[in-house]
């Protein structure tokens, strides 16, 4: 008779489904009484989706399970909950979460990459994303999101084009090394990837461009500022030499 009542295995949409309304116990107050026990199944659930993207020592992941788990995690707002809510999650869980966000940015669903039609209508969170660095909690694993989420190529222009742009010359600068260097790992990203919409972007950006950068890099107090500057001053333009035999 135990086996009648047998639960049915979760699907990866399943698991999406869950992990939504879990993360509303996030904002909960403490005293809530199954907010501990939520919060534990929540991250439960993201360990789990880790293992149905990444696979595990005894099982590769199965590609209609992951697009399964793609096409629900972007038919809804479960990215933005997971990095509106990020700040809240404890540390270990954070590092889950980035790791999820990193590998569904490649996972195709009928051959599209759908998180990239997600980030494109929801722009808004590149804009949290890039503040994150303004919050030492968070700014590595919001960096390191935002750096899977410039592999698409019009997400990289947005940022390009935006006023976040201006931002990275002060984020570069932070007295916290670790979060500096990461924004300046975002920052190269930015200006290296798309070769053609990063010379797109120089060509109309060029003169306050290079300004902020000389005054504000090249002219740092900060000797590390200034050498790491230096050096990718010459990856600029080595890449974009077409763009500035005509400027």
């Amino acid at each position: 008779m135990k086996g009648l009542f047998k639960s049915k295995p979760r699907t990866p949409a399943d698991l999406v489904r869950q992990t939504r309304e879990l993360l509303a116990y996030v904002e909960a107050p403490a005293r809530e009484p199954k907010r501990e026990e939520k919060l534990t199944e929540l991250a439960k659930n993201i360990r789990e989706m880790k293992t149905v993207l990444y696979g595990n020592s005894e099982a590769e992941p199965v590609p209609e399970a992951c697009a399964q788990l793609t096409q629900e995690f972007f038919k809804d707002n479960t990215l933005r909950l997971l990095i509106v809510c990020l700040p809240k999650l404890n540390l270990e869980v954070r590092k889950d979460v980035t790791q999820v966000v990193a590998n569904l940015q490649r996972q195709q669903v009928h051959s599209r990459l759908i998180a990239s039609d997600y980030l494109e209508a929801n722009r808004d969170l590149l804009d949290i994303l890039i503040a994150g660095y303004e919050n030492t909690d968070i700014a590595l694993h919001y960096g390191s999101m935002l750096r899977d989420c410039i592999r698409h190529q019009s997400i990289a222009r947005y940022v390009l084009e935006s006023d976040n742009m201006k931002k990275f010359f002060g984020y570069i600068q932070l007295p916290n090394f670790e979060i500096a260097s990461d924004a300046a790992a975002t920052f190269k990203e930015l200006l290296t990837r798309h070769k053609s919409t990063v010379a797109d972007f120089l060509n109309k950006n060029y003169d306050w461009f290079f300004a902020e950068y000389n005054k504000d890099l090249l002219e740092s107090p900060n000797y590390i500022t200034r050498r790491q500057a230096v050096k990718f001053y010459v990856v600029i333009l080595s890449l974009n030499s077409a763009t500035f035999i005509g400027t």
